[in-house]
């Protein structure tokens, strides 16, 4: 899903927008991040350049949202219990970073971050800190139901999640097992249930 802020000028098309992100997945899987252009996005999507650079500041940017959102921007899972939530936030980063498009864009556009720090500013605040608050609600509701002292640090908590993700399958490249989400979270509850 895409979700980024509206610009002036002509509303968003949602068909432009899916022929866009699937433009970019495809490129991706075929060609990589690098040999990836704007241009043949455009192409590929049927749609002008100036249509993707006015939503996008640039490649780094459009291959962000369109490929490492997903998770960010599902629905709230509330299954009862602070495990089980968790459970359902992992199992989407999971599915996300499984994707070949995000395999293919993750060693060009972490170079990009490392080299651009307005990119990694601008993903910060308009995607990342967004969706950690909006996440911090699952830690909320743990504390409502005595599942954990007020107080947990959930920013710190869903890095953890989110890293042990990108780590064991962004970086070290394996293959998911179907109960990765559920180890990852219920390792994160442990360490911080009520004692």
């Amino acid at each position: 899903m895409i979700s980024s802020s509206a610009r002036r000028g002509r509303p968003r098309d949602a068909r432009s927008d899916a022929a866009i992100a699937d433009a970019v997945a495809a490129l991706l899987a075929e060609s990589g991040y690098a040999a990836m252009s704007i241009g043949a996005v455009a192409t590929r999507a049927g749609v002008g350049k100036d249509t993707i650079y006015r939503r996008w500041s640039g490649k780094a940017e459009l291959v962000y949202e369109t490929v490492f959102t997903t998770a960010d921007t599902a629905d709230l899972p509330d299954t009862g219990t602070l495990e089980g939530d968790l459970t359902a936030v992992v199992q989407s980063l999971v599915e996300e970073f499984s994707e070949p498009a995000a395999a293919a864009a993750l060693p060009g556009l972490l170079a990009d971050f490392a080299a651009v720090p307005e990119l990694r500013a601008a993903i910060r605040s308009r995607f990342l800190a967004p969706a950690k608050e909006r996440l911090a609600a699952v830690f909320d509701r743990a504390a409502r139901r005595g599942e954990t002292a007020s107080g947990v640090p959930a920013d710190l908590a869903l890095d953890t999640l989110a890293g042990a993700v990108f780590f064991h399958l962004g970086i070290m490249g394996e293959q998911p097992d179907p109960d990765l989400a559920a180890r990852i979270a219920a390792m994160i509850v442990k360490g911080i249930e009520v004692r």
